[in-house]
């Protein structure tokens, strides 16, 4: 599927936190209908950089644009009643996915989808429940329409936080490692519509720990260490004949256990790549 626009553009994001210099002059670019994994160890920035991108933590230095609206950072000024609008423009343009699913426990899988399209976007609730419902389809949740939270297994829940998502119909989709807080058994229900998703030509960000759904998914894997991209590209060049030695340093200390090799092109051992056939297995701690 061919690529689009440019929908989302960091330029030189650098983030402190007191003293602690946790992103280091990134620049990413997204384009339309592309899915981008964030791969890394724990505190290598990835996280904060997709933060960074709805300003949910702002950048120290340098700016985000998302379709045509462009935030410079300017974490030292109180915010101007135009610096929130464009942050809040840019919040509706980029759906934002987390570990926990945050879902309203009073309200049932319906009311949690049309919340936010009736009260922040002001779309009539016939039309917020029509586009809820085909979501929820999507999702394979639509007889859980009526249920709450409460009764759904964690699986169920990332799935319903999805198709809320959706039915914001955001430029594109952020995911925060969004199967971290699951059972493994629930783990691949969650993937398979992340996976569909990619392969329908959703736009999407993801920060992940899952190296086979990353290779299987992914149009780009982006390899960050020590707040700077170290080495981006395909995932058959970044997670199986990676160029730099930082990410085959990374790949196989959570790719050699119970890895098998592919062969290199280049008459060298390629790094080793999990199985893709079983979802939610191979898990990068």
């Amino acid at each position: 599927m061919a690529l689009g626009e440019v929908v989302v553009s960091a330029t030189g994001i650098e983030k402190y936190f007191g003293e602690n210099h946790v992103l280091r002059g990134v620049d990413l670019e997204v384009r339309e209908r592309e899915t981008v994994m964030l791969i890394g160890r724990s505190g290598s920035g990835k996280t904060t950089m997709l933060r960074c991108l709805n300003f949910l933590e702002e950048p120290t230095v340098g700016s985000v644009e998302i379709d045509g609206v462009r935030v410079e950072a300017d974490p030292l000024h109180q915010r101007s009643r135009a610096h929130q609008e464009q942050i809040r423009q840019i919040r509706l343009r980029a759906g934002m996915l987390f570990q926990d699913f945050n879902l309203f426990p009073h309200m049932t899988v319906l009311q949690n989808c049309i919340e936010a399209p009736t009260r922040v976007k002001g779309l009539p609730k016939g039309q917020a429940v029509e586009l809820a419902e085909s979501f929820l389809g999507k999702v394979g949740l639509l007889e859980k329409r009526d249920e709450y939270p409460a009764r759904l297994s964690g699986g169920q829940k990332q799935r319903v936080a999805i198709a809320r998502a959706l039915t914001m119909q955001p430029k594109v989709l952020m995911f925060d490692e969004p199967t971290s807080a699951l059972d493994p058994e629930l783990v691949g229900e969650v993937l398979q519509v992340m996976e569909t998703l990619a392969h329908e030509g959703s736009t999407m960000i993801v920060v992940t720990h899952e190296m086979s759904f990353a290779h299987e998914a992914a149009d780009r894997v982006v390899f960050m260490e020590g707040g700077v991209i170290v080495e981006e590209g395909p995932p058959e060049q970044v997670l199986v004949e990676p160029n730099q030695e930082a990410t085959r340093q990374f790949l196989r200390r959570f790719l050699g256990r119970g890895a098998a090799s592919v062969p290199g092109g280049t008459g060298e051992t390629a790094m080793p790549i999990l199985s893709t056939g079983g979802r939610g297995q191979g898990t990068a701690a």
